[in-house]
């Protein structure tokens, strides 16, 4: 039996990184509601990556195993998902808000009966259950939803509404378990890669983003300089990457990549809601812009009104006094 399930994802044995969010969530999740959190992986092996997993404060970690789950399906993850959730039953089953999951997670749910509440931000308890908090129209509200009905109730989270560092570590227990798993349909083509050298800024601490206020290409040199003194990546509001100014693959935004980087500098980019629900969840955002009035900073931790030209110079000799 388990209070609340994980789902850890991965491919080929390679763990998304972002199942480790959802661990810090269903963590948190317990201790407000005095309940306690396994995590479940698929694999057709003993996957290796039980014992990274094992290593974090849960109460055991299972490895459903079947020789269809050795590449990912939505017909075999549904099918051992269902199976794990019936010899387990648990109250929450707690998961990334990843393609993945997007794609198998309501077939899963529809089985049940329930639905998924996904997509999630944050979540208070009211009453010994979850209102959970998602943005809607493209972030310019936030919804309350109230959960109702039996468990299990399942829920997705926003990447970056839990960071990964605070997911606590511990000591669990490892089992490994045969499921049934039916019929597989289809099956997946290899992942489309635009080209070798796209980034995953998802996976970045530190992101300098540039908007319309970087002016000309020619000056985006500037904002590469700094990224490169703080150890960090470059990304951009889509009309730069509309302009051709970078690839698509810089993108921060509704229409690009989500990411919550540590820091998050962001210059000349006046804060449209299309980019800011793609960097809203960062650690700690420093914005420059010109226009006191730029809704950027409205989510700004620390705010520069003035010319980034003048500013990041200065921000570069000093990040290199401060590393010399």
């Amino acid at each position: 039996m388990s209070d609340i399930l994980v789902f850890i994802e991965h491919k080929d044995c390679v763990l998304n990184k972002a199942s480790i969010e959802a661990i810090a969530a269903a963590q948190k999740i317990g201790s407000d509601l005095g309940l306690k959190a396994s995590a479940v992986i698929f694999c057709d092996k003993d996957c290796p990556i039980s014992s990274e997993i094992a290593g974090y404060d849960l109460e055991k970690v299972i490895v459903a195993r079947n020789e269809k789950l050795a590449q990912y399906t939505p017909d075999a993850y549904a099918d051992a998902l269902s199976a794990v959730i019936d010899a387990e039953s648990p109250q929450y089953v707690v998961m990334s808000h990843t393609y993945q999951v997007r794609d198998f997670a309501p077939k899963v749910a529809a089985r049940a009966g329930r639905e998924v509440v996904g997509d999630c931000i944050r979540y208070r308890v009211d009453g010994g259950k979850l209102v959970l908090t998602r943005r809607i129209f493209l972030g310019k509200l936030d919804a309350d939803v109230s959960l109702g009905g039996d468990a299990p109730y399942f829920v997705t989270f926003q990447s970056g509404a839990f960071r990964p560092d605070d997911a606590a570590s511990g000591t669990a227990t490892t089992e490994s378990r045969e499921v049934n798993v039916g019929a597989v349909r289809m099956t997946s083509e290899a992942a489309f890669q635009e080209a070798k050298a796209s980034v995953d800024l998802t996976k970045s601490n530190v992101i300098v983003a540039i908007g319309r206020g970087i002016k000309s290409q020619e000056n985006i040199a500037l904002a590469e300089k700094l990224a490169e003194a703080l150890g960090g990546d470059l990304a951009a509001s889509r009309p730069i990457c509309d302009s051709d100014w970078l690839p698509i693959d810089r993108q921060i935004g509704s229409s690009g990549q989500t990411v919550a980087p540590k820091l998050y500098l962001a210059l000349g980019i006046s804060g449209a809601i299309q980019h800011i629900v793609g960097m809203k969840n960062s650690g700690t955002i420093v914005a420059i812009n010109k226009d006191a009035e730029a809704p950027i900073f409205d989510i700004a931790d620390y705010g520069i009104v003035g010319d980034l030209f003048e500013a990041v110079p200065v921000l570069i000799e000093e990040v290199q006094k401060a590393k010399a």
